[in-house]
């Protein structure tokens, strides 16, 4: 992180760090003290936790960086959106997909509910992952044999759950780069399938899980395609660190469940299907800049998210006064604080890092496009 972006972490990843080792701390309470007794009251208190932590990070976006989440849906979806249990699938277009869908969940009412399918490795991150991982996510290694029965199980546990659910899928299993979108290219042109211009070729199996093992207690589907309008740069975590705003397009395409096949098969053809339609649908918003304006709900900025993070600072600031007069009376306070803050900047950077699309490395794509083959042959001989 460089210039102005490294001033601001600084007391940003102080509030957040400390903010969320506090929530960890409860969370492992609730864990030792509710769960054994009562999983949905341990799934209430979670959620509660869960949302005063995400919603600093709305905040970050809301407020300090100003990034306008414009969504767009039929008036006649808007109305149950917030209101059912939901899978989520997604075209990964940015560092900052995941803040997005929080973004709309929050101004839903339902953003303690939300949860997602994520790589092994993020439940190690400094407050995020081990947030996720209290929160029940579904972690993957990225190796079928072991996944197929994490994601089974993953997804049975959350039968019963208390309130709105949301459960986010980014079926392309990656961010979007341009030599992510080449090596699809080649890929779905070297396997017959259709060519995309502006998505990845999706990788079924974990969608063909989700359906199968959520359809009977989620009802619907919402099919979601992210763009970034032309208006500003691409959002990335500097930039919001910064304050520098940019402007996200969301579309929403509500799907009934039932309307769905049955069949490993059919259902991957369906997942297919509509990555064929996001493609067409980036395609006209490439020519636009937009998903179609009689679509577009407008939706107030929360005061909530405000209030938290006023609420936090104010906390945070009285305990380091307290805390610092002494300490820093002593060149070893003074030592001791200093290696804090050099712990708060290191943790600050590998979360930056971690939402960084760019580092993912042409071998692994093409690996990537290895699996995917292999599951395109190993589907095709289920049915």
């Amino acid at each position: 992180m460089e210039g102005g972006g490294s001033i601001i972490a600084l007391p940003l990843g102080l509030m957040f760090l400390f903010s969320g080792f506090f929530i960890n701390i409860l969370q492992l309470l609730s864990v030792l003290f509710i769960l054994p007794f009562s999983r949905r009251a341990y799934r209430v208190v979670n959620m509660i936790m869960m949302e005063v932590l995400w919603s600093e990070l709305i905040w970050l976006l809301d407020w300090w960086a100003n990034v306008k989440v414009k969504v767009y849906t039929p008036k006649e979806s808007w109305e149950h959106l917030g209101k059912e249990h939901a899978l989520l699938i997604c075209n990964h277009r940015s560092d900052i997909d995941w803040l997005v869908g929080w973004i709309i969940a929050q101004r839903l009412g339902c953003l303690g509910g939300t949860r997602a399918v994520m790589k092994k490795s993020t439940k190690f991150l400094p407050v995020i992952g081990w947030s996720m991982w209290f929160s029940e996510y579904v972690f993957l290694s990225r190796d079928w044999a072991k996944d197929e029965k994490v994601l089974k199980n993953g997804y049975s546990s959350l039968k019963g759950f208390p309130r709105t659910l949301w459960v986010a899928l980014f079926v392309e299993g990656t961010r979007f780069t341009k030599a992510k979108l080449e090596a699809a290219q080649k890929f779905a042109a070297d396997t017959g399938l259709r060519v995309p211009r502006h998505v990845l070729v999706p990788r079924t199996k974990g969608f063909v899980s989700a359906v199968e093992n959520l359809r009977e207690f989620v009802p619907v589907v919402y099919d979601m395609t992210v763009a970034i309008s032309k208006e500003l740069p691409n959002p990335t975590m500097i930039r919001i660190f910064r304050g520098q705003p940019s402007v996200v397009h969301v579309h929403v395409r509500r799907v009934p469940m039932s309307d769905l096949p049955e069949g490993a098969n059919a259902i991957s053809k369906w997942c297919h299907d509509a990555f064929h339609i996001k493609d067409d649908r980036l395609e006209q918003h490439e020519k636009e800049n937009t998903f179609g304006e009689d679509l577009y709900i407008p939706i107030e900025r929360p005061l909530k998210p405000l209030i938290i993070v006023i609420s936090w600072a104010i906390t945070l600031l009285a305990a380091a006064w307290w805390f610092l007069r002494r300490v820093l009376s002593t060149w070893k306070g003074i030592a001791w604080v200093a290696g804090v803050l050099v712990v708060v900047m290191l943790c600050v950077q590998i979360l930056v890092m971690s939402s960084q699309s760019e580092r993912s490395s042409d071998p692994a794509a093409k690996k990537a496009n290895q699996k995917q083959a292999a599951s395109v042959a190993h589907l095709g001989k289920t049915d």
